[in-house]
């Protein structure tokens, strides 16, 4: 969760059909005691007896085990201290704790250095390369949320530990698709004084023919900080498509609207193809599955770290139309999803049809004691549904 709004090729055929991830998971074979109740919001033991420190996180399975990838919180601030923990199970519900997966440095001015943000990682894995991938929100110490960047890492084990490769804003200098030069040229027509007052009908319209895009893609200044050309990225998730075809989906234009962006065949770089999702509709917090023809992305509004309603669209591709449904939540505080956010979409390897909603119960004066919700996810004429379940195991999905 942010603090509220803040102003402010590759050659791809031959490795596509290698690659798979986080969405089309190795099966785990040996779900031992699948009977263990999920409580959410509860304290979650790890096997040293200590509470899960893996928030804003996402899980992976790979060769028979599930690997959870989250940050880890102080006690007195959100801040990166350690860096990206990961923990590991054979059955989702008893967590082996495997050390810190990605750790800040001590370096002055390092991308990742201590005091950094580091938010919401996922790692998604390709036999291509034989690499772990690891794809963070980061914002450089000392300057708030205002450079809005992506961080990759890579690994050649699940546990780590990963090596940073770089950070920056997404696809500079490029626009999305079905954005001409006529449109970006009448966006750059629109007279200054006519946007300045933010909220207002003008104002939403041009956002909505991208206003901040055009902003974003060259390198400026916020009149505070210079910041480097390409879209911004905050919350972000990470998805691998049944064809191998990888995607980062991140909040963006000061966190008005969505992207999704096509990653290259090995992961650690987009291609430049992307699409903007929701525009101007104040998203974050994406999380994204696939059932059947129909993709799936439950998120967020952006209410600082309080709970809000949660979203949810739907797209016969994953390059759109994206068409936004009601709340998919249900029970007590559905309203407030359940005092979460969402954070991922888990699927259950070997089970048809078996999603996790994921989510976080943020505690901001005290983030370490942050709470995790996992709910499965239900259809309802081919429409999913989160209820919410004091209790529940996983022979839900039998």
């Amino acid at each position: 969760m942010r603090a509220n709004l803040i102003i402010g090729a590759y050659t791809i055929v031959a490795l596509l059909a290698a690659c798979s991830g986080a969405s089309t998971p190795s099966n785990p074979s040996n779900l031992s005691n699948p009977s263990k109740p999920i409580a959410s919001g509860e304290i979650w033991p790890d096997d040293r007896g200590e509470h899960i420190n893996a928030h804003g996180g996402g899980v992976m399975a790979y060769e028979g085990t599930y690997y959870w990838y989250g940050e880890h919180k102080a006690d007195t601030t959100s801040s990166a201290y350690v860096g990206v923990t990961c923990y590991s199970s054979l059955n989702l519900t008893d967590w082996k704790y495997e050390g810190v997966a990605l750790s800040v440095v001590d370096e002055p001015g390092h991308d990742i250095e201590r005091g950094c943000v580091l938010e919401r990682p996922k790692v998604i894995y390709c036999p291509t390369t034989k690499k772990f991938v690891m794809w963070f929100h980061l914002e450089l110490k000392g300057q708030g949320y205002a450079q809005a960047r992506y961080g990759v890492a890579v690994s050649d084990t699940p546990t780590g530990p990963f090596t940073f490769l770089r950070s920056g804003r997404v696809n500079p200098g490029l626009y999305p698709l079905g954005m001409t030069e006529k449109d970006v040229a009448a966006v750059e027509a629109i007279p200054a004084k006519s946007v300045e007052k933010w909220w207002t009908p003008t104002w939403y319209d041009a956002i909505d023919r991208g206003l901040f895009v055009v902003r974003d893609a060259k390198a400026h200044s916020d009149g505070r900080h210079d910041l480097p050309a390409g879209q911004m990225a905050r919350d972000q998730t990470v998805y691998v498509d049944t064809d191998g075809r990888a995607y980062h989906i991140f909040a963006s234009e000061d966190n008005l609207t969505l992207h999704i962006a096509e990653l290259t065949p090995d992961f650690t770089a987009h291609t430049g193809r992307y699409v903007r999702v929701a525009p101007a509709g104040h998203n974050e917090a994406p999380a994204l599955f696939r059932r059947g023809n129909t993709y799936w992305m439950i998120t967020s509004g952006c209410t600082g770290w309080a709970p809000n309603e949660a979203r949810m669209f739907s797209a016969p591709s994953i390059w759109g139309p994206w068409t936004q449904h009601p709340n998919p939540c249900r029970g007590p505080k559905a309203e407030l999803t359940f005092m979460g956010q969402s954070t991922y979409i888990l699927p259950v390897a070997g089970k048809e049809d078996a999603f996790i909603f994921m989510a976080d119960i943020w505690r901001p004066r005290h983030p370490s004691d942050a709470r995790y919700i996992w709910l499965p996810i239900t259809f309802e004429n081919d429409v999913p549904v989160v209820e919410w379940r004091d209790r529940w195991t996983l022979d839900f999905f039998d």
